[in-house]
């Protein structure tokens, strides 16, 4: 088989469309947050105008890490205080405690790879059918974290939750999480900032 038809500019083009489709689902993939709203005891009826971070007053963890954990709560206040409000460990008008799930797991990966991937992914595959190849669909098993960021919002006035906020994300590797740590915290941050106050009746 000729490869100048490889090199052929629609040839070029199709290659080039494929592989941009490849990294932009990976990219999404990886970077991928979910948010979840529980425990609405009470609405937002008011702005918040300070805070005070309970794990951070009474010195408790809520990651496995001590290093992650200061990092968040460097992150909370820093956020916050960008966003207008103050840090006020005596009467504040919000508090706020944090804490996660880091639940380790497995996934099986299949490896479904075509070797002559220009001569069509299923019907020209010439391992496809055969009985003899015991290689095909080659299984291989990858470990992963899936974390669990959860930061409660309570308004200390009622004793009640205003809410609470789950950003739920994948680390593949122990290098990537804080990385991860700190984009997860940032979209549940920015979750609540972004919350509508419910004027009262």
């Amino acid at each position: 088989m000729s490869f100048q038809r490889f090199n052929h500019p629609i040839m070029k083009r199709k290659i080039q469309i494929i592989l941009l489709f490849v990294c932009l689902t990976l990219v999404s993939s990886c970077c991928s947050v979910e948010i979840f709203k529980e425990n609405t005891e009470i609405p937002m009826t008011r702005p918040f105008q300070t805070f005070v971070i309970i794990n951070k007053e009474v010195g408790m963890r809520g990651f496995s890490e001590q290093f992650i954990d200061e990092l968040v709560q460097i992150q909370i206040q820093e956020t916050l205080e960008k966003a207008g409000m103050v840090y006020d460990s005596k009467k504040p008008d919000l508090v706020i405690r944090y804490h996660s799930n880091e639940d380790s797991r497995q996934r099986e990966v299949v490896n479904n790879s075509n070797p002559y991937p220009f001569w069509g992914y299923r019907v020209y595959d010439p391992w496809m059918y055969n009985p003899y190849n015991s290689n095909y669909n080659r299984v291989s098993t990858s470990s992963y974290e899936l974390l669990q960021v959860i930061l409660d919002f309570i308004d200390p006035s009622q004793d009640k939750f205003l809410m609470t906020l789950t950003g739920v994300t994948e680390v593949s590797s122990p290098k990537q999480k804080q990385k991860k740590v700190e984009k997860t915290l940032d979209s549940v941050l920015r979750s609540f900032l972004n919350q509508k106050i419910q004027p009262q009746n």
